[in-house]
């Protein structure tokens, strides 16, 4: 199950208004493989109430040192061999932070609401320390704007990207809410809900009219995004927005940059077809001490180029120079985002027949402590886009261009 992107702390308070939801720490997430955590297989015994014959649990995996539980970047464990590892030869060693259980004893846990299954892991589970462990997690109502505030302030303090906010129960009648258009009335009904003292007629100053609005559930929905969990990230401050964008190709510089690669192709990832797709082209903001290293590392024939366009990256411009084996992450500021013709970026999530792209980007550093796993995805472009057309003066109409670049190095 995925999460609603939500810009600040403010926006997430305010989409789940008078609802209880839990928040919890998180990293990233990965696929978890068997072959590579052998050590994570050996804690099933350890781990394992007598009750329990099976079961699936969610979590996140993260590289800790064992002696004081503290947190390792991810490049820490992107360092662990990835197939046929024999727990003697582990060097990182990992923690699985639980945070959902799915399935029990043969029973699909799919349906309890979310305060439920928490309950059910935390009592048939035992804690191993730095080995497995809950995501740190509090309980809260948009009430508690400083309790979240101090929360949040705690998980990126530890390095952590933030915090997840999950609904914690069912409303009673969740078609109640659903069939109330008035903002107010509809509080009311939800107010009582939470109360348990729904009556069996709606209250009398509810309108007759229905709409789409429906209350959000505590259910897990696997492969959905919904609002009922909510991303809040360091990353998606609404003063200053950058995009960690992934470099794929480049072409040959003019005149002076004849020797080195300018402009330089960037991508966003697309989490669920694991592809990279183009998203603009960048000269600004390189010194040419970046060009010459860029150069050098982004030599024709060696490691980190490839001989032509890979399958996974999908560009329909024209034919760059030279193709990158996708190795770094970099930080890209911008002016705003634009519908494109050419740039395939989020294609299908804001236009089925346009992508997005970048006006006048620049380049602001490497993101040494992100591999390419963590780059910004397109379901994140979409969501600044979106919030980008909220705030836009309703009679302006905005203009198109393929992706703007500027001149200013």
């Amino acid at each position: 199950m995925l999460g609603s992107i939500t810009r600040d702390l403010s926006e997430m308070l305010t989409k789940l208004q008078g609802r209880d939801f839990s928040l919890s720490i998180f990293s990233r997430h990965l696929e978890l493989m068997t072959d590579k955590y052998p050590d994570l297989v050996d804690l099933i015994p350890k781990i394992r109430g007598d009750g329990v014959s099976s079961f699936i649990m969610e979590g996140e995996v993260v590289a800790v040192d064992q002696e004081s539980g503290e947190l390792k970047t991810f490049q820490a464990l992107s360092n662990r061999a990835r197939k046929d590892v024999a727990i003697g030869s582990v060097k990182v060693s990992v923690c699985l932070f639980s945070f959902d259980l799915m399935y029990l004893n043969g029973e699909s846990l799919l349906s309890r609401p979310f305060r439920e299954r928490r309950e059910l892991l935390r009592s048939l589970f035992t804690e191993v320390p730095n080995r497995f462990t809950w995501v740190k997690s509090i309980d809260a109502t948009s009430q508690d704007s400083e309790t979240v505030l101090e929360f949040f302030k705690s998980a990126t303090d530890i390095k952590c990207e933030g915090i997840m906010v999950k609904i914690l129960d069912n409303l009673p009648n969740p078609n109640l809410i659903a069939d109330v258009e008035d903002t107010e009335a509809a509080d009311a009904i939800e107010k009582s809900a939470r109360s348990k003292t729904i009556k069996k007629n709606a209250p009398e100053n509810v309108p007759e009219k229905k709409t789409r609005r429906k209350a959000l559930l505590a259910t897990y929905e696997p492969d959905k995004r919904l609002d009922s969990w909510l991303k809040v990230k360091k990353d998606y401050s609404t003063t200053f927005d950058t995009l960690d964008l992934i470099p794929v190709a480049a072409w040959h510089g003019q005149g002076r940059k004849s020797q080195w690669w300018s402009p330089i192709l960037l991508a966003v990832r697309n989490e669920d077809s694991g592809s990279l797709e183009a998203v603009c082209k960048c000269i600004s903001g390189f010194t040419d001490t970046f060009y010459k290293a860029n150069r050098e590392f982004y030599n024709p024939g060696n490691e980190n180029t490839l001989g032509s366009k890979p399958g996974y990256v999908e560009y329909e411009g024209g034919n760059p120079d030279v193709w990158f084996e996708p190795k770094e992450v970099w930080e890209m500021a911008f002016a705003d985002i634009t519908l494109s013709p050419v740039y395939t970026a989020a294609i299908g999530l804001v236009s089925e027949e346009r992508g997005l792209s970048l006006r006048f980007p620049r380049f602001l550093k490497k993101r040494e402590d992100k591999g390419i796993e963590e780059a910004s995805t397109n379901e994140f472009l979409a969501g600044l886009w979106r919030k980008q057309e909220e705030k836009a003066p309703a009679a302006g109409a905005k203009g198109e261009i393929e992706g703007g670049e500027d001149d200013d190095d």
